[in-house]
C-alpha cells in the first residue's frame, strides 16, 4: 500500500522492505508499529527472554519502545524514551530491531522471523492531558502513600465497618491517636462532615484512645469548615489529580521493578 509523508503502510512486506520502512520511520521520528512473529531478549539490570510469538512492537517518536502481546494492557517488554540508539538490520530471513541506551545500560533485542504489518505515522499531539481519580483511587493513593494525608500517618485498615457505615481509611497518627478518614472526590458538603462525626463517635465508644476525624476533599462547600470546627473535626485539601499521579508513578515503578527482576 503506498504511503505519504505522514503515513506509510506495508502489508506482509519482505524482510528487506520492513528494514527500510522501520529505519526511515525511526530516523524521521515517526511512530512505528510492527506486527509479526518475534522473540525478545532483554539485558540490563536483569535478563529476560520472551519465546517466539505473534506480537506488536511500537516505537514512539521519543525513542521509547513497547512490545505488546495479544492480551493485557501492559507491555511485556519496554524501554523508556530519551537517549536510545536503534539498529535495524535484516539478516537472511530474520529482522532484528535493537534498542540500546547507556544510562542505565540496557538493551532490548526484538527479532522477527515473520513481519505481517509495518505502519509509520507522523502524529501531531499537543493536547493537554488532565488526570482524574475516583474516591476509590484517592483511597488507594492514601494507603500507598500515607504522607498524602499527613506526615507519619500509618494506615491500619480501610472500609472499616462501624455502626453508621464504613470508614474509608482508618489509622494512627504520629502521636498514637486513631484517625478516621472520610474521602470525597468533589466539593464536600455539610452531610460529609456529619457523616464523619458519626464515624468518629462510633470509634470513640469502642476505645479509650483519642480519635481524630479528617475530611479529605478537593474543596468544601459553604460553612463546612465552620461545621467541622464545631464538631471537633479537621479538613485536608487533596486534589484527585495528585492521587491519580501517585497511582501512575507507583504502577510504573512496579512495572519497571518487575521487568528488571524477570
Amino acid at each position: 500500500m503506498p504511503g505519504s509523508k505522514s503515513m506509510n503502510v506495508l502489508i506482509r512486506p519482505s524482510i528487506r522492505d520492513a528494514e527500510t520502512a522501520i529505519s526511515e520511520g525511526i530516523r524521521s521520528k515517526m511512530v512505528v508499529l510492527v506486527a509479526g512473529r518475534c522473540q525478545v531478549q532483554y539485558v540490563g539490570r536483569a535478563k529476560s527472554k520472551l519465546e517466539p510469538g505473534e506480537r506488536v512492537l511500537i516505537i514512539k517518536a521519543d525513542g521509547s519502545l513497547l512490545v505488546h502481546r495479544s492480551v493485557g494492557y501492559e507491555p511485556v517488554n519496554w524501554m523508556p524514551g530519551g537517549d536510545v540508539f536503534y539498529n535495524v538490520q535484516a539478516r537472511e530471513q530474520t529482522l532484528q530491531v535493537r534498542a540500546q541506551r547507556k544510562k542505565p545500560a540496557e538493551t532490548v533485542n526484538v527479532m522477527f522471523d515473520e513481519v505481517q504489518l509495518v505502519v509509520s505515522l507522523l502524529l501531531s499531539d499537543v493536547g493537554e492531558f488532565s488526570l482524574y481519580a475516583s474516591e476509590e483511587d484517592m483511597q488507594k493513593a492514601i494507603l500507598l502513600k500515607p504522607d498524602l494525608l499527613e506526615e507519619h500517618f500509618r494506615p491500619i485498615t480501610y472500609e472499616k465497618k462501624v455502626a453508621p457505615g464504613f470508614v474509608d481509611v482508618y489509622g494512627e497518627d504520629k502521636d498514637g491517636k486513631f484517625v478516621v478518614v472520610e474521602i470525597k472526590r468533589k466539593t464536600a458538603g455539610k452531610e460529609a462532615a456529619v457523616q464523619l462525626a458519626r464515624y468518629v463517635e462510633a470509634i470513640r465508644e469502642r476505645t479509650n484512645r483519642e480519635v481524630r476525624g479528617i475530611l479529605v476533599a478537593p474543596g468544601t462547600g459553604k460553612d463546612v469548615l465552620r461545621t467541622l470546627t464545631t464538631l471537633g473535626l479537621e479538613y485536608k485539601h487533596l486534589d484527585p489529580r495528585r492521587c491519580a499521579e501517585t497511582l501512575t508513578r507507583v504502577h510504573t515503578k512496579k512495572l519497571a521493578d518487575f521487568l528488571k527482576e524477570s
